[in-house]
C-alpha cells in the first residue's frame, strides 16, 4: 500500500511540477543510501534491548513464570 501512495503521489509531483518530480527520482536512491547506516544502528539497538530483556527475565522463567496473551473484550 505505501508503494502504491508513492508512486500516485509521484504521478500528481510530476503533473504538477514535472522537473521536481524528476529531481526526487534522481535523488531518491541518494537518500535511501544515506539513511541506511541509520536503519543499520535501529536493527542493532533493537536486537541488543531484546536480548538484554531477555537477560534479565531469565530468572523469571526459570522460575515459570509465563507472558500473559492481551485478553480482548470483544469475541468472535
Amino acid at each position: 500500500m505505501k508503494t502504491l501512495v508513492a508512486i500516485v503521489g509521484w504521478c500528481i509531483l510530476f503533473v504538477l511540477c514535472w522537473p521536481l518530480a524528476l529531481l526526487v527520482l534522481v535523488l531518491w536512491p541518494v537518500v535511501w543510501l544515506v539513511l541506511l547506516p541509520f536503519r543499520l544502528v535501529g536493527i542493532t539497538f533493537h536486537a541488543l534491548f531484546a536480548f538484554l530483556h531477555a537477560l534479565l527475565m531469565l530468572p523469571a522463567r526459570m522460575l515459570g513464570w509465563r507472558p500473559h496473551k492481551p485478553q480482548y473484550a470483544a469475541t468472535a
